[in-house]
C-alpha cells in the first residue's frame, strides 16, 4: 500500500475508535440538548393508593450453595408487599445443595429446576413459564441488593412507553465497603443516562434489570437474556431505560483469568444475539435505535480491528513526518504500560503507578477479550453454559 493509503488507515481507525468511545457519546449528548427530555418515570414515586403490579422475582443459580441462603434471605427482606411478591429460583439443574436449601423455604421461595442443563437463559424460561407476576424481576445470586431495590425498579414501570428497566453497577469491595467503580463501569453508567434521555438504552445489566411480562413472551433459550429483552422491547414499541436508584451492589471477581473469561463469553453471547437480529439496525423502521444499536454495539465490537489497522497503519507511515512518529511512540508507550500493570498484578504486589496505568491494560484487556469473542464465534462456538462468578 502507498504512504497516502496508509494514511487513510490510519486516520479512519483513529476515527472510528474515537467515535465508538466518545464520538457517541457527544453525539447524544448534543440530541439531548434539542430533545425534549423523555419524563423519565425515575423521578416518580409510587403514590400510597396506586395499586402495586404483582411481581415476579426470579434468582438464576447454578451450584449456589454457599451463597443461596443468604441471596434468599435478602430477597425475604425487600419491602415491596408481600402479597405482590413472588420470589422464584430458577436452578439450571444444580448438582450441590443448592436446591435443597430453597426447598427449605417452602412457602416462600418458589424452586424451578431445569431438567438438564443447558444454561442460564434455559433455566430463565423455565422460571418465566412458572411466573405470575406482570413485571419480572431478574437477579444474579451474587448481586447484593438493597431492602427498596424491588421497589425501586418496578415503579419505572408506572411509565407505560417503558418496557424494560437496567439497574446500575457498584463494586464493593473485599472489606463491605463500596468502592469507586472502574473508569470503564462509570463510562458506561454516564452513556446509559444519556441514551435513557435521549430515547432508550441498548443493553441492560444482567446482574438485576426488569421488564414487563408481555416483553418477555418469546423468550429465548439461547440467547443473553439482557439484551435480548431490550430487543424485543423495541420491537414491541417500548423503550428500556436505566434507574440510578436501582443499583445493584457486586464485589470483584478475585481472579483476574476469570474474570477475562467472563469478558470474553459476554461478548460472544452479546454478538450471538446481535447476528440474529441485524433487521433492527434498519433507521427506517426503528428510527433512533437504528443508529444506537449500531454506534453501541457494533462500533464497539470492531474497536480492535481498527486498533490493529491504526497500529500497522502507523507503523507503515512513522517515518514519513514527526507527527506520525509521535503518534507510535504513544501507541508503543500505551501497550508498554499496559504489560507493565499485567506483570505487577499478576505478581501480586504494590506499584505506586497501577491506578494510572491500570486504564491502559483495562482497555486492552476488554478489547482482546472481544477480538477472541470473535474468533470464538467465527469458529462456531456459542457460550450457552455458565459458571457463576466468584467474586472476592
Amino acid at each position: 500500500m502507498k504512504v497516502s493509503e496508509m494514511e487513510l488507515l490510519f486516520w479512519m481507525s483513529t476515527f472510528m475508535i474515537f467515535y465508538a468511545y466518545l464520538g457517541y457519546l457527544l453525539c447524544l449528548f448534543v440530541i439531548s440538548l434539542f430533545k425534549k427530555t423523555n419524563t423519565l418515570s425515575t423521578s416518580k414515586t409510587i403514590n400510597p393508593d396506586s395499586i402495586f403490579p404483582r411481581v415476579s422475582f426470579i434468582i438464576t443459580a447454578y451450584n449456589e450453595e454457599d451463597r443461596i441462603k443468604e441471596k434468599i434471605e435478602g430477597s425475604l427482606l425487600q419491602d415491596y408487599p408481600k402479597d405482590r411478591l413472588e420470589i422464584i429460583v430458577a436452578s439450571d439443574c444444580s448438582n450441590d445443595m443448592t436446591d435443597e436449601i430453597v426447598l427449605s423455604y417452602e412457602g416462600k421461595v418458589k424452586l424451578v429446576r431445569a431438567p438438564e442443563r443447558k444454561g442460564k437463559e434455559n433455566a430463565q424460561k423455565y422460571a418465566v413459564e412458572a411466573a405470575t407476576g406482570e413485571i419480572f424481576v431478574f437477579s444474579d445470586v451474587a448481586t447484593i441488593l438493597k431492602p427498596d431495590g424491588i421497589s425501586n425498579i418496578v415503579k419505572n414501570f408506572n411509565d407505560p412507553s417503558i418496557g424494560c428497566v437496567s439497574s446500575e453497577d457498584r463494586f464493593i469491595d473485599a472489606d463491605g465497603t463500596i468502592s469507586g467503580e472502574g473508569a470503564y463501569v462509570k463510562y458506561e453508567m454516564f452513556l446509559r443516562k444519556f441514551e435513557s434521555r435521549v430515547n432508550t438504552l441498548v443493553g441492560l445489566s444482567g446482574s438485576f434489570f426488569a421488564a414487563r411480562r408481555e416483553v418477555c413472551k418469546n423468550w429465548s433459550n439461547e440467547l443473553q437474556s439482557d439484551f435480548n429483552t431490550l430487543l424485543n422491547s423495541i420491537r414491541l414499541g417500548l423503550r428500556g431505560i436505566s434507574d440510578s436508584q436501582s443499583i445493584g451492589y457486586y464485589k470483584n471477581i478475585a481472579d483476574g483469568k476469570k474474570e477475562y473469561n467472563r469478558k470474553v463469553r459476554t461478548v460472544l453471547r452479546g454478538i450471538s444475539v446481535m447476528m440474529k437480529n441485524l433487521s433492527l439496525l434498519n433507521p427506517f423502521k426503528y428510527g433512533l435505535f437504528g443508529w444506537q444499536l449500531f454506534s453501541h454495539k457494533i462500533c464497539r465490537w470492531l474497536v480492535p480491528y481498527f486498533l490493529i489497522f491504526l497500529f500497522i497503519s502507523n507503523l507503515f507511515i512513522m517515518f514519513s513526518s514527526i507527527f506520525y512518529f509521535f503518534t507510535f511512540v504513544l501507541q508503543v508507550t500505551f501497550y508498554i504500560l499496559a504489560y507493565k500493570y499485567h506483570r505487577h498484578s499478576k505478581a501480586k504486589h504494590q506499584d505506586p503507578s497501577g491506578n494510572l496505568i491500570k486504564i491502559p491494560y483495562f482497555f486492552v484487556t476488554v478489547n482482546l477479550s472481544i477480538l477472541v469473542a470473535w474468533w470464538k464465534y467465527i469458529k462456531g462456538e456459542r457460550a450457552t453454559f455458565w459458571e457463576p462468578s466468584k467474586r472476592s
